[in-house]
C-alpha cells in the first residue's frame, strides 16, 4: 500500500484548504509557470484553476500562488516559497498516515474486490 492510496484533505472554515487536486494543480502550475497551462495539463477550464488557486490563497496567512497579470511581456503564475513547503509538507503527511495505518490499509485492501 503506498501513500498515493490515501486521499488526505485539509479543511479551514468550511473550505478545503489542501487536498489531492490542489496538490496537482501547484506542482503543474510550478512546472509550466501557468495557471492556464497548469489547467490544460488537468483538463479544466482556467476559470476552475484560479478558484482553486484563489481559495488557498484565502485559506492561508500567506500566498501559495503569486501570479502577474499578461499584456505585451505576458503573465505567469509561481508557487511561493511557503507554496513549496505546503507542498512537501503534505507529501510527508500522506507517508506518515499510510505508515502509521498500514495493518489496516493491507486489511481493507486485500479484501477488495478485483475488477
Amino acid at each position: 500500500m503506498t501513500a498515493s492510496s490515501l486521499k488526505i484533505r485539509i479543511s479551514h472554515e468550511g473550505n478545503i484548504a489542501l487536498g489531492p487536486g490542489k496538490i496537482e494543480l501547484l506542482k503543474h502550475i510550478e512546472q509550466h509557470g501557468s495557471i492556464s497551462a497548469a489547467a490544460k495539463q488537468m483538463k479544466m477550464s482556467y476559470r476552475r484553476a484560479w478558484e482553486l488557486v484563489d481559495m488557498m490563497n484565502r485559506c492561508f496567512d500567506q500566498p501559495v500562488v503569486v501570479s502577474t497579470a499578461g499584456g505585451s511581456h505576458g503573465g505567469g503564475a509561481q508557487v511561493t516559497a511557503f507554496g513549496q513547503a505546503l507542498m512537501l509538507a503534505y507529501q510527508q503527511i500522506l507517508h506518515k498516515s499510510a505508515q502509521a495505518a498500514a495493518d489496516e490499509l493491507h486489511l481493507i485492501t486485500q479484501h477488495l474486490k478485483k475488477t
